[in-house]
C-alpha cells in the first residue's frame, strides 16, 4: 500500500496541498489528513483571522519557519479564500519532502 502524500514533487520543489483553520487557539501544524476523496492535505492553524490576506501570510510564516525556508520561497498558487490551498514552495525537492514529512 502507497502512503498518501500531501505534496507533488517538481522540478523546481514541490507543490503542497493545505487545509487551513483561520482565527484558531493558536498556530499549529497539526499533521497529515487523508480526504474522504483519497487525497491528502497537511493541516495548519492559524491565530490570524482570514481578512485582507492575513491568514494566507500567517500560514507562509509558519511553514517556513518549519521548513527552514524563507518566506518569500512560498508562493500561494490556488485557494487564496478557500481552507484548501496549494502551495509552491522553492527548494530541493527531496530535502523539502523529507522535512514535510517529519512534521505530521
Amino acid at each position: 500500500m502507497t502512503a498518501v502524500l500531501p505534496y507533488r514533487l517538481s522540478p523546481t520543489g514541490l507543490s503542497l496541498f493545505v487545509r487551513v483553520t483561520p482565527n484558531a487557539g493558536r498556530d499549529a501544524i497539526e499533521g497529515v489528513e487523508v480526504r474522504d476523496d483519497g487525497s491528502a492535505v497537511l493541516r495548519l492553524r492559524v491565530k490570524a483571522v482570514p481578512d485582507k490576506g492575513r491568514a494566507n501570510a500567517a500560514v507562509i510564516a509558519l511553514l517556513a519557519g518549519a521548513l527552514g525556508v524563507p518566506k518569500s520561497a512560498i508562493t500561494l498558487v490556488s485557494g487564496e479564500t478557500a481552507r484548501q490551498k496549494t502551495l509552491t514552495i522553492r527548494g530541493d525537492a527531496g530535502a523539502l519532502a523529507v522535512a514535510i514529512e517529519s512534521l505530521g
